[in-house]
C-alpha cells in the first residue's frame, strides 16, 4: 500500500508539473512579435545596432522580434513606455548610458527608475568618446593638450551637441580630471559643431568615433585619445586616456537591453544567452566595429553593477558643473 500511494503521489505531482508548464505560455510566442522598444525616433547609431541585435535575436530564438521607435526628451518617453509595459515578455528595452544613467540626473521628474523599472539582460556594445582638436592646435598628445589648456584657461572652446549630451559630459569630465578650465559651445547639430571645429571657431571636441571618424581619417582634425581603457578596432593609431596617464577619464556611449521589471526568470536567461552568442558572431562583430561599435556582452549582473556606477558618476559630474537643461 506504501509504494502504490508514493507511486500515485508521484504519479500526481508529474501530471501537475507538465499541466503547470502547458499553462505556460511559450516564449517568444509563436502567433506575436515581441516588440523591442528603442526610445529614438530612429535612423540614429543606437537604432542601427538596435536593428542589427533584432534581426539576429529572431533567428536565435525562434520569434519575431521588432522595433517599436518612440522618440522624444532625451529617451525618457520610450523608456518610460517600457518600463509601464507588460513584465509578460511582449516588451522589452533597448536603451542606452544617455536614458539610462544620465538622465536621472538631469531631470526632476522621470516617467520610469533606471534600477527599479526594469530587470537587466545584458550589454551590447560601446562607443568611445574620442578628443580631437583643431589641426592648428599645438598639440600632439593629451599631455600636450593639457599643458596648453593648462596655460590658456577660458580659451579654448569645445563644441557638444547640446547641454547634458554626451559630448558635453565627456568635455566637464576631462576638465574635472585634469583641473582645467575650457568654454563650452553648445550646437544643435553635429554637422555645425564639426564644420566650426575644421574651421578654428572651436579648437575640439569630445565627440563620439563614428560621428568624426571621416574627418580623422582625412587629416582634417587631430584625434588626441579615445576615452576609454583598450583602443578602437577603427582608430588603431590612436592611444587611449587610459594609456596617457588617466584611467578615470573614460566616456563612452554603452547600449544594453533590458526588460519591464518582474519578467520570467527565464526569458532573462535565455535572451542572454542569445544575445552573448550573436555578439561572437563575427559577422555581427564586424557590422558593430564598422560603426566604431565595440561589443560588450556579459551577464545580468554585469549591466547592473555598470548602471549603479555609471549613474554615480554622471551624477557628481552634472552636479560639479551645475548643468542644467531646458
Amino acid at each position: 500500500m506504501h509504494k502504490f500511494l508514493t507511486g500515485l503521489a508521484s504519479a500526481v505531482a508529474l501530471i501537475t508539473a507538465v499541466a503547470t508548464a502547458n499553462s505556460e505560455p511559450a516564449w517568444p510566442p509563436a502567433s506575436n512579435a515581441v516588440h523591442i522598444i528603442v526610445p529614438s525616433p530612429g535612423g540614429d547609431i543606437g537604432d542601427t545596432i538596435a536593428r542589427l541585435i533584432t534581426d539576429h535575436l529572431s533567428q536565435k530564438l525562434n520569434g519575431n522580434f521588432i522595433i517599436e521607435n518612440h522618440g522624444g526628451a532625451n529617451g525618457n518617453i520610450g523608456a518610460g513606455l517600457a518600463a509601464e509595459a507588460s513584465n509578460d515578455g511582449s516588451k522589452l528595452l533597448f536603451s542606452w548610458v544617455g536614458t539610462l544613467a544620465i538622465s536621472p540626473s538631469l531631470y526632476k521628474k522621470l516617467p520610469f527608475d533606471p534600477q527599479n523599472s526594469f530587470d537587466a539582460i545584458g550589454l551590447v556594445a560601446e562607443i568611445p568618446n574620442i578628443l580631437v582638436i583643431n589641426n592648428d592646435l599645438p598639440a600632439r598628445n593629451l599631455s600636450e593638450f593639457t599643458d596648453y589648456v593648462t596655460k590658456h584657461p577660458g580659451v579654448v572652446n569645445f563644441g557638444s551637441t547640446g547641454n547634458g549630451s554626451s559630448m558635453h559630459l565627456a568635455g566637464e569630465l576631462y576638465m574635472s580630471q585634469t583641473a582645467t578650465n575650457m568654454v563650452h559651445i553648445s550646437y544643435s547639430a553635429p554637422n555645425h559643431a564639426t564644420n566650426n571645429l575644421i574651421s578654428g571657431e572651436i579648437q575640439s571636441m569630445f565627440q563620439l568615433i563614428p560621428g568624426i571618424l571621416g574627418q580623422v581619417k582625412a587629416g582634417k582634425v587631430r584625434a588626441l585619445a579615445v576615452m576609454a581603457k583598450e583602443r578602437s578596432s577603427t582608430l588603431p593609431n590612436v592611444p587611449t586616456t587610459a594609456e596617457q596617464g588617466y584611467p578615470n577619464l573614460l566616456s563612452s556611449t554603452w547600449f544594453a537591453l533590458l526588460a519591464p521589471k518582474g519578467v520570467a526568470p527565464d526569458i532573462i536567461e535565455r535572451t542572454n544567452k542569445a544575445l552573448n552568442e550573436i555578439l561572437q558572431d563575427p559577422e555581427v562583430r564586424q557590422k558593430l566595429a564598422d560603426l566604431g561599435a565595440t561589443p560588450l556582452g556579459g551577464t545580468p549582473q554585469d549591466l547592473e553593477q555598470l548602471l549603479a556606477s555609471e549613474l554615480s558618476k554622471w551624477n557628481q559630474v552634472v552636479a560639479d558643473a551645475d548643468i542644467k537643461v531646458q
